[in-house]
């Protein structure tokens, strides 16, 4: 298995953080990777999401986790490897929360191709959290 993990902390409750990662449907407005994204179906467990990344083919991954406030996953099935991408917020006892964005990438070839095309995916992941954290913000103001 190969994994990658990137976090940041903000002054944010997590059901601030919450509120944009379940609005499947406009995650254009923050995922700086993303060019297309729909829910097909509603926001549950085992409902699948068309993607299409920035200059790639469509995608389709299925919600595998939703832990209202605290977690997120889906997992997307590629070349003989499930990627799984998650979100994890967790409450600061001084105020805020700490977000990480990781990938597991698994699979028969997972050792060789993650470091690769693991790299490849989370390379924007720092951009996709400041992103994600000032969309969060932008609508807690409202």
């Amino acid at each position: 298995m190969w994994t990658y993990e990137h976090s940041a902390r903000t002054p944010l409750p997590p059901e601030a953080i919450w509120r944009v990662l379940a609005d499947i449907d406009n995650w254009t407005r923050w995922d700086t990777s993303m060019a297309d994204i729909r829910l097909l179906g509603p926001f549950a467990l085992g409902t699948e999401i068309a993607m299409t990344p920035y200059g790639q083919d469509p995608i389709r991954s299925t919600i595998v986790t939703i832990d209202p406030n605290r977690r997120y996953a889906d997992e997307t099935a590629f070349d003989g490897l499930t990627l799984c991408f998650s979100h994890t917020l967790t409450p600061l006892d001084s105020g805020g929360t700490r977000v990480v964005h990781a990938l597991a990438i698994s699979g028969p070839t997972a050792d060789e191709a993650g470091p690769g095309l693991g790299a490849q995916i989370t390379e924007d992941f720092p951009d996709a959290m400041a992103a994600l954290l000032a969309r969060a913000a932008h609508l807690a103001a409202r």
